[in-house]
């Protein structure tokens, strides 16, 4: 049992590879922050290439 809660301790105080998980968290903070910034762009973006699309797509012929 002391072998446990001593391997605990030494787990606790162990602070090899902590730099890469705080880098990896702000990562996904940016990423979700530039998601959640780019969410409503997107629709207005979306909403003017579909006007050029309808502008540039040729009328169907009339049936003769």
């Amino acid at each position: 049992m002391n072998t446990l809660i001593a391997a605990a301790k030494e787990f606790g105080r162990d602070e090899e590879g902590i730099t890469a998980i705080e880098y990896g968290l702000i990562a996904a903070l940016m990423a979700a922050a530039i998601a959640a910034a780019l969410a409503p762009v997107s629709a207005g973006l979306l909403a003017r290439f579909q006007a050029i699309a309808n502008s540039l797509t040729p009328a169907a012929p009339a049936a003769p």
